[in-house]
């Protein structure tokens, strides 16, 4: 067997190091793939499969992509969840000897993308760890692109639950775990089938509690436990160390970009479970997954990147800290108050460039010059930002402006180094401003004006000798040189050398054309290197600044978001929520605020809420299908949770005491995949707030029980219903529960705490018209057929409907109360009485006998019959 080409022994050696990757292997001006690789990213990627020479009979399987332009298939790839690994020429081809030598200089996996072409400007990309250790865990989720991270420990009984919270607030495209994780099998089957992320079980030396520590010593300095907050016992501190070593593995360099930690607590944010984010339709909507239609849609009036990331961190996380909550409430309010100063700041904000991942691209030396500028334009605006924003004095605009730097120093250095101009490329050249360098002005004056110094110089020369005929020639023997007629040779100085000696001339060099010839000819390549220089002296130069430009990012983000709150409350008519320490919910004439703005300047009918811990801890309202009992239901949920990420809310008024969760269960799906039926899943999501909700809870429940049986369904119900709203026992949150088992509504007579409340309908005839109101008491109706006649049911078939519910509210017992009965024991439709003489005439008839005239005939006799 021949052996390998020596390029191809280097590809095999370098894809040993990684198996798991596609390797995109440096070539001249593409990124190769060989063998395996390359069969599946000529599909992946649609490219044409090729071939190529590596020393044996067969040739290589071969694909490629250009180098300039790879970021496009790299993302692609990552997209599919694939890992690719990055294997770069270390030399210059030119001045290589032998083999140009080539290395890996990062693995890009979906966890550590920084190129913003394959990121979402309004969403953090987080990369998770996860470390389970005796009933805790440490999490910590990192944003490389941005440089933040956040770090917690979970502990309790619920482990596997509190986890799959915390991956569902984060929502990661990468997690790496311990093998600890694999006995949490509810959490790996929700990293499974709900996150869809790529997964990475390491071995458990790279938890070695020496390791780690040595991983965060690199990272923090000696002091780790004080410069990242968290103590060396703690399992987060095992988590972040070990997510750090992942990325110094993966990424090479630039680690050194995460420097800002956030240790929180899980108390610190309202709890919402998976099921109550997809109800309630925060960041995506639960048929097309869009933005369009969600609160996030609502309320993201932002101006910068970071405002839109921080703004759906917020909706995200709501706060339970009632003066965190009032302190960005009052800076909401201010914001509100001042109209011009809210669209000045607005307009400013609109030019501010996406800093945060601009600095992670500057940390990795991947920033491009017309990025960098862009750096030092939005530098320029924060001098006017602060002016704007500093007239206000609420302690939360105060804090923020303290954060943004006017990085005048950094602005200036980049505008003296960059020119207004530059390329998007780097090898495309003209990056450095004029002035800066002088030997980049000297350079560029040589590439572009060569002729000009020749010409000069000829001039000097002719005036330092006095020979007339003296002129600079150039070939490729010998290069330039100063050509002097034989009858001017008695004249030539002595420093002249003479080269070549032809019939009428002698050609002579000197020591200052040699010099200005290795100018010229080298200028461009010099230039370019020169210029690449100086450009990563100025990356350096800025990173060194990294705190500084971290913090204004962040003070920047906040600013940005307070103002489209502002400016959304302005807009959308909402009003400033009372937020204290107490048990109530009272809503005066609120509003869903998605549902409003999708009407088009349709009206939307507000309506009360009053909730509480004592009398009215527990609202039961009926009504029927379309009336609005669910719209009412999310609106209230809503509504608590904008408060609590400091926003006005679509009411005349609003006053509340701090939610701790909020829980749902709306609507009727299955779970085909984990084979769990749709009574399963409610029963599952019931059982969740069962088991987790507190007395500071709120809870939405839309019709329980319909899954199976009348009877064991409302009996489900009402066991539920006595649960939630005893205080002693059960839980005693507030609640809000719709139902169509009218026999619940006894419940009012029977519990302290229960109210009845129903969706106010206007019937005329057999039409009815939906009030959108509510109102107190129980519905005295159904109006479940005069539903399915709007929906579109035949005719016949919503008359029929009334014929059976007659005859069944005949018969049933308790006949003067609206009931809802298990109609699977009955006949879909029962047959009219057939008269005795039709059926004697077609039991007597022998139908094989008959002839076609014969059977007309015999068919109108039947129809007479009938008429009859």
């Amino acid at each position: 067997m021949a052996a390998l080409s020596p390029m191809m022994q280097q590809y095999f050696d370098i894809k040993k190091q990684h198996p798991d990757k596609i390797l995109f292997f440096r070539l001249g001006d593409f990124y190769e793939m060989f063998y395996d690789d390359a069969i599946l990213a000529s599909k992946e990627l649609e490219l044409t499969l090729t071939g190529r020479d590596c020393g044996q009979e067969e040739r290589a399987p071969m694909c490629g992509v250009p180098f300039h332009s790879y970021e496009n298939y790299v993302a692609r790839l990552i997209a599919k969840g694939y890992k690719v690994a990055i294997c770069e020429q270390m030399e210059d081809p030119a001045l290589a000897k032998g083999l140009v030598k080539r290395d890996i200089i990062r693995v890009v996996t979906p966890g550590t993308v920084i190129e913003s072409s394959m990121l979402q400007d309004d969403k953090n990309n987080y990369i998770a760890s996860i470390y389970i250790t005796e009933k805790k865990a440490g999490v910590c989720f990192a944003d490389v692109s941005t440089g933040t991270a956040h770090a917690t420990v979970l502990t309790g009984e619920k482990l596997g639950p509190e986890i799959i919270s915390e991956l569902c607030r984060y929502s990661p495209s990468e997690v790496l775990f311990n093998a600890a994780i694999l006995d949490y099998k509810e959490v790996t089957a929700y990293i499974k089938q709900q996150l869809a992320c790529s997964v990475e079980l390491l071995d458990e030396a790279a938890f070695a509690p020496d390791a780690c520590m040595e991983e965060m010593r690199a990272q923090f300095g000696d002091a780790p436990e004080k410069t990242a907050g968290l103590a060396p016992e703690s399992p987060a501190f095992t988590a972040l160390a070990v997510l750090l070593g992942y990325l110094k593995e993966t990424q090479k360099k630039g680690v050194e970009r995460l420097k800002t930690v956030h240790n929180y607590a899980e108390a610190q944010y309202m709890q919402l479970s998976p099921v109550t984010r997809a109800n309630l339709e925060l960041t995506e909507t639960m048929r097309g997954r869009e933005k369009k239609g969600t609160l996030l849609w609502v309320l993201d009036k932002t101006q910068t990147a970071m405002g839109k990331r921080l703004m759906r961190a917020w909706i995200e996380q709501p706060l339970v800290n009632v003066a965190a909550i009032n302190a960005r409430l009052d800076g909401v309010e201010e914001l509100v108050g001042d109209s011009v100063a809210r669209a000045d700041i607005a307009a400013a904000l609109s030019k501010i460039f996406d800093i945060e991942r601009l600095m992670t691209r500057t940390v990795y030396g991947s920033a491009s010059p017309r990025e960098i500028y862009a750096l030092a334009a939005t530098c320029e605006q924060l001098p006017r930002l602060k002016a704007l924003a500093r007239p206000f004095g609420s302690a939360e605009i105060t804090a923020l402006l303290a954060d943004i730097d006017e990085l005048s120093d950094i602005k200036e250095l980049i505008f003296a180094a960059v020119d207004e101009n530059a390329p998007a490329m780097l090898k495309d050249g003209g990056v450095i401003r004029p002035g800066y360098n002088t030997e980049v002005d000297e350079l560029r004056d040589i590439v572009h004006g060569g002729k000009g110094y020749l010409a000069t110089l000829e001039a000097k020369l002719k005036e330092e000798t006095g020979i007339r005929t003296l002129k600079i020639g150039y070939n490729r023997v010998f290069g330039y040189y100063i050509e002097v007629s034989r009858s001017f040779s008695n004249q030539v100085p002595a420093n002249f050398v003479r080269k070549q000696t032809l019939a009428n001339a002698e050609r002579y060099i000197t020591e200052d054309l040699k010099v200005l010839e290795n100018k010229i000819l080298g200028a461009n390549e010099r230039l370019a290197v020169l210029e690449r220089q100086l450009f990563d002296d100025l990356l350096h130069k800025i990173s060194a600044e990294l705190p500084r430009i971290q913090k204004t990012a962040s003070g920047v983000a906040r600013l940005d978001v307070l103002t489209a709150l502002a400016e959304v409350a302005v807009k959308n008519g909402y009003t400033k929520p009372v937020v204290d320490e107490g048990d109530e919910l009272i809503i005066e004439e609120g509003r869903h605020p998605v549902i409003e703005q999708m009407l088009k300047g349709a009206l939307f009918v507000p309506n009360d809420t009053v909730l509480d811990c004592g009398d009215n801890r527990m609202l039961i309202i009926t009504g029927p299908n379309m009336a609005g009992k669910s719209t009412y239901m999310r609106q209230t949920a809503l509504i608590a949770l904008m408060a609590q990420i400091g926003s006005f809310v679509p009411t005349r008024a609003c006053r509340m005491g701090v939610v701790d969760a909020i829980f749902t269960r709306v609507g009727a799906s299955d779970d085909l995949a984990a084979g769990q039926s749709t009574f399963m899943v409610e029963m599952t999501e019931v059982a969740e707030i069962l088991q987790y909700a507190t007395a500071k809870s709120l809870v939405i429940l839309d019709e329980i029980g319909r899954g199976t049986s009348t009877f064991d369904g409302m009996s489900i119900a009402r066991a539920v219903v006595e649960h939630i709203a005893d205080k002693d026992g059960g839980m005693g949150c507030k609640t809000l529960f719709a139902t169509h088992y009218h026999e619940l509504t006894d419940l009012e007579n029977a519990i302290d705490g229960v109210k009845n409340y129903n969706i106010a309908v206007k019937k005329r005839g057999d039409d009815i018209t939906f009030l959108r109101r509510i109102v107190r008491g129980p519905a005295d109706d159904s109006y479940g057929i005069e539903v399915a006649k709007l929906a579109g049911l035949p005719g016949e078939v919503t008359k029929r409907a009334k014929e059976v519910l007659k005859v069944l509210e005949a018969t049933a017992p308790n006949a003067d109360k609206v009931t809802q009965l298990d109609f699977g024991n009955f006949e879909k439709f029962a047959a009219a009485p057939v008269p005795s003489e039709l059926v004697d005439k077609l039991t007597a008839v022998d139908v094989e006998t008959l002839t076609p005239l014969e059977a007309l005939n015999f068919l109108y006799e039947l129809k007479q019959t009938l008429v009859k």
